[in-house]
């Protein structure tokens, strides 16, 4: 196994022994992005003499002093604040924009030693499906997703073992489904967003990438999401299958990838129960749509003012209501959001992990949308975690993820059954997780 290929876990076990330098896992890292960076541009930015300056100053701390992310390289998505690195927003209004300050979620990293390697690509303000320069690594004709699409594409891709998203609709989820990676949405708000753009207030979460759930573990403690979890063996654990009230809109590949995960659970030993929402939970989605339009009003009013010729029509749109809600429409909205959190959390309480799709299907080809959220949407709105858990394939050959889903906080508790179900769907699924696009 090439160094770059190891996982987060592997690595720094590897360079806190002193078995493998930082920099030779810099080097090796750099490597792959020199040779894939044509066919995949999951980077905005990205400096190698600033990369391996950070390598050789980490390689020169005493054994004591190394954290328990020493040397991990991690992409960070290009809407989040670095102090040494532009934020563009993959917007004319902020290109090669350097705030000069850390986002907090950066700053925790920094001080468990990570290598916070480059800006990954998003798409504009992370608050649009207009695709951006980042193809899928395993078929550069289709999208990686969005729009935290260069950190879901360069950790499958292999070039780092570690990437930061953000979701306010599908962000995290989906991505991580289309590339065939792990991927956390954790509660909302237990991790900072001090220092990422603000599109929703509401809905805003920090995502975290991986190719294993340890490396998602290793990342929870150090965001301190609770105590791990126990290891959760398969048989007797009870899960939930829901079809959500958007099951009409999932194709074939997804309708697949859900019949097998269910039938391979039951054979595991796993109590396997359908679950059908209350009538309430049927127009979340469209709910979440409406949070997201009046919020999005005031997260962009300062670009409209300030540049009004390069702020695109979509976020003219918001500020302007284009949409026409009234004051009824958005106070529904959010009183529902509310009511479905707590009726979910009761609900979902009575399970270890919910089971359901992570997106319609097979990453689109073409580049130009990024693909539909609908999926994920509701769960971004119910503040609840969700583990994007790849083992599956459609017809193209392309990863169809489904995601697990826990109560609000049980992030620690879902990580633990994905652990278990994500190593039941690589064995026994059709899409060999945890290996990136190299062995695909």
């Amino acid at each position: 196994m090439l160094q770059n290929e190891l996982s987060a876990v592997e690595a720094v076990r590897l360079m806190r022994g002193g078995q493998m330098s930082v920099s030779e896992l810099v080097e090796a890292c750099l490597a792959r992005i020199a040779a894939r960076e044509e066919a995949v541009a999951a980077w905005s930015f990205l400096d190698p003499d600033l990369v391996r300056a950070e390598a050789a100053r980490l390689d020169r701390l005493n054994p004591g002093a190394r954290g328990p992310l020493h040397g991990l390289p991690v992409g960070v998505k290009d809407v989040i604040y670095t102090k040494d690195m532009p934020t563009g927003h993959n917007s004319p209004i902020y290109e090669s924009d350097s705030p000069r300050v850390d986002a907090a979620p950066v700053k925790t990293l920094r001080a468990a030693g990570a290598l916070i390697f480059g800006k990954t690509v998003t798409t504009e303000f992370a608050a649009t499906s207009r695709g951006g320069t980042t193809r899928n690594p395993h078929d550069p004709e289709r999208t990686p997703g969005g729009s935290s699409s260069g950190s879901a594409a360069a950790v499958a891709d292999n070039q780092v073992p570690l990437a930061l998203g953000t979701q306010t609709g599908g962000s995290t989820i989906r991505p991580a489904s289309f590339n065939g990676v792990y991927a956390l949405k954790p509660t909302w708000n237990v991790i900072s967003r001090e220092g990422l753009k603000v599109y929703s207030l509401t809905c805003d979460t920090l995502g975290l990438y991986a190719r294993a759930v340890a490396d998602l573990d290793l990342l929870a403690d150090v965001f301190r999401l609770g105590e791990p979890a126990a290891p959760r063996p398969l048989e007797g654990v009870k899960i939930a299958v829901c079809r959500t009230p958007m099951w009409e809109r999932a194709d074939t590949a997804t309708r697949d990838a859900l019949a097998l995960g269910e039938a391979l659970l039951r054979e595991a030993g796993a109590t396997v129960t359908a679950l059908t929402l209350p009538p309430l939970f049927s127009g979340l989605s469209e709910h979440h749509g409406v949070v997201l339009a009046h919020e999005g009003k005031s997260a962009f009013l300062s670009e409209a003012v300030s540049h009004p010729d390069l702020l695109h029509p979509d976020f003219m749109g918001m500020v302007e209501n284009k949409a026409g809600l009234d004051a009824d429409q958005v106070r529904q909205a959010y009183d529902v959001g509310a009511r479905c959190r707590i009726v979910f959390d009761e609900i979902a309480s009575a399970y270890d992990a919910v089971l359901a799709p992570s997106v319609t299907g097979e990453a689109p080809r073409g580049l130009a949308w990024t693909g539909d959220h609908v999926f994920c949407s509701m769960w971004t709105f119910l503040h609840v975690p969700v583990v994007n858990v790849p083992g599956f394939r459609g017809q193209a050959g392309m990863p169809v993820g489904l995601s697990l889903i826990g109560a609000r906080f049980s992030d620690r508790r879902l990580l633990a059954v994905a652990d278990a179900v994500g190593a039941l769907f690589a064995a026994r699924g059709s899409w060999a997780s945890g290996r990136g696009a190299a062995a695909a």
